[in-house]
């Protein structure tokens, strides 16, 4: 019966100093961290219908094709006083448990109407064909003394995400966690579009100001690479449903357009996660 106890503490010692010997790694849980990235985005919009209203017009445009507007790789990204030329996103969140994060953070978007196109239209407006927009089958043409209209300051899409995080790292075997960690991202977002709307409507003066327009969902997946346990560059695919129901167009509040359309999302970010 000695030499079973005298054993078992034998055991439990070189369990213990073995413990002592190899601390856990930092990145073994995440609770109670909090994370910042900045990064930029490439954008694809659907089709949408817009439709335009003030006092003597009611008119809509269908299936009008937009495209973003990128800067490419540029200093702009992290020159403070040009970030948001660029289209960018900016993310901070906590992690309540090893898995969960919650967030907020703001998706810079770009939202150009292709100009030149054809596209069909329903309703009335003042001064019909006087802008070299009419076309013969119930069909505009979109020119620039018709109409421009853009969301390029932008598109903004301020969200709160709610996401799961889980490390992949031993799926490929990596030895040490600390020096570089492979982490896969999934969640859902949601919140309200804040665009800056660029639009000339009729040969009135231009618009461009501020404006809450509507709301958006969205969801995501992502690769997290982390580097040396607090630094890391992620990539995530993002695709969401945008509604604007109160965009002005002018600078008469009785004038407005309304528009809803699917976004997708390709982000490529750099960041930091500690423990304050």
């Amino acid at each position: 019966m000695k030499k079973v106890f005298l054993l078992a503490l034998f055991c439990s010692l070189h369990s213990f100093s073995q413990d002592l010997a190899t601390p856990e790694k930092y990145t073994a849980h995440n609770k109670g961290k909090f994370y910042i990235f900045w990064g930029g985005n490439r954008e694809s919009f659907s089709e949408s219908d817009i439709r335009f209203q003030g006092n003597g017009y009611d008119f809509t445009l269908h299936n009008v094709v937009a495209h973003d507007k990128p800067k490419g790789w540029h200093c702009d990204y992290l020159n403070p006083a040009r970030m948001t030329i660029p289209q960018t996103n900016l993310r901070i969140g906590y992690f309540i448990n090893d898995h969960y994060n919650i967030s907020i953070g703001v998706d810079h978007m770009k939202y150009v109407m292709y100009q030149g196109r054809t596209v069909d239209y329903t309703g009335t407006y003042p001064n019909q064909g006087s802008y070299g927009e009419v076309l013969p089958n119930n069909q505009i043409l979109l020119t620039e003394d018709f109409l421009t209209f853009e969301h390029t300051d932008g598109l903004n899409y301020i969200n709160t995400e709610f996401s799961r995080v889980d490390d992949i790292s031993k799926w490929i075997k990596l030895p040490n966690t600390d020096k570089f960690q492979i982490n896969v991202t999934e969640g859902l977002g949601a919140g309200i579009l804040y665009p800056k709307t660029n639009a000339k409507l009729f040969g009135n003066t231009r618009h461009d100001d501020f404006h809450v327009s509507g709301y958006g969902v969205s969801a995501k997946v992502g690769l997290n690479f982390t580097f040396f346990k607090h630094f890391f560059i992620q990539t995530e695919l993002k695709c969401g449903y945008i509604n604007m129901n109160d965009i002005r167009t002018t600078n008469n509040p009785s004038d407005k357009a309304s528009q809803e359309f699917f976004f997708f999302q390709r982000i490529v970010a750099l960041g930091g996660i500690f423990r304050i």
